[in-house]
């Protein structure tokens, strides 16, 4: 499926839940956000019916985000649905790992190919301090964990904010020299809680590269990982995990971005920093077919513009965990 500007658009990322075990700082205010009402999320059956339509018009990639998408009951038996579509080729999941040394091994036989944890900082307090109640060895248990039953590759998503973990970013680097983990360092995107403060708290790409370069050596391009996305991987020299870097502020990447989102609350969004979105709950519950759903979807992906504009600020009432990570 090609939207206006001949993208191939075949990822849908999807927000199975707009709760949260966590509260980072750049997400979130310290109370956490009003929880839409249980009748206005989508139910798992409901999800599972715009994935099938999906496929209908190109959708092959999922991700399930949230929220933290592993406090949404039935997650395992949604991911084992969605794995028995032939059409779909690679399943993974966005998470902060808290809950991913109980339920791994349940999410890896029901068909989970991949995860991504997010990871900000290896010190213990600070950890505490972005995430205002998380424990840090919790999310290292669920990094563990993946790498234990093969959830490959492991990314680990971590936002880099001067002044907080940008004295950090050499100790990830170096991170991907003793374990086969590849880390992402993302640069601070002006999104709900963070817009007031991102610009002057942004660490542009480059400069984390020139820093990893000065202290640990040349870095050589890999480009063989699998689910690339829109990061730009390198390897430092013998490392057996990978380090890459997700634009999406210095140099972004919308040319070649081929994805969807759908929100819990059922809004397609062709855009994450975009408001151009089409509801899709009520048709859903209207007992709409197949075939007509996806026309809905592939109407939707005609909407996505050639570029974001976070440039000009955030303009969504919503945080990230309302709209999905």
């Amino acid at each position: 499926m090609q939207d206006g500007y001949k993208r191939d658009i075949n990822y849908l990322r999807i927000s199975v839940t707009d709760r949260c075990n966590l509260r980072c700082l750049y997400c979130m205010p310290p109370e956490g956000v009003e929880m839409v009402d249980h009748q206005e999320i989508l139910s798992l059956e409901e999800i599972y019916r715009v994935v099938e339509a999906g496929t209908l018009v190109g959708i092959r990639k999922i991700r399930l985000t949230g929220g933290e998408p592993l406090v949404r009951l039935g997650l395992v038996g949604l991911i084992d649905r969605i794995s028995k579509l032939p059409q779909i080729d690679d399943i993974a999941i966005t998470t902060n790992g808290l809950l991913l040394k109980e339920m791994g091994k349940d999410l890896k036989k029901a068909g989970l190919r991949r995860v991504n944890i997010s990871l900000d900082t290896m010190r213990p307090m600070l950890y505490r301090k972005i995430t205002r109640i998380g424990r840090l060895e919790k999310a290292m248990e669920g990094i563990e964990t993946a790498l234990t039953l093969g959830l490959n590759p492991v990314k680990i998503n971590t936002v880099v904010i001067r002044g907080v973990n940008s004295d950090e970013v050499v100790d990830f680097a170096r991170w991907t020299k003793e374990a086969p983990v590849h880390v992402r360092f993302i640069e601070l995107m002006p999104i709900g809680t963070s817009s007031p403060w991102a610009a002057e708290n942004f660490v542009p790409a480059e400069e984390i590269q020139r820093v990893i370069t000065d202290k640990l050596g040349l870095l050589q391009e890999e480009k063989n990982l699998a689910g690339s996305g829109p990061a730009k991987y390198y390897r430092l020299a013998g490392a057996p995990g990978t380090i890459g870097f997700i634009t999406a502020m210095s140099d972004h990447f919308c040319a070649k971005c081929n994805r969807l989102r759908l929100t819990a609350n059922g809004y397609l969004r062709p855009c994450l920093f975009s408001n151009g979105e089409v509801e899709i709950k009520t048709a859903l519950r209207s007992g709409i077919g197949t075939e007509e759903l996806a026309k809905i979807i592939a109407s939707t992906v005609m909407l996505k513009p050639d570029r974001h504009h976070m440039d000009y600020g955030w303009n969504d009432a919503r945080v990230m965990s309302q709209i999905g990570g």
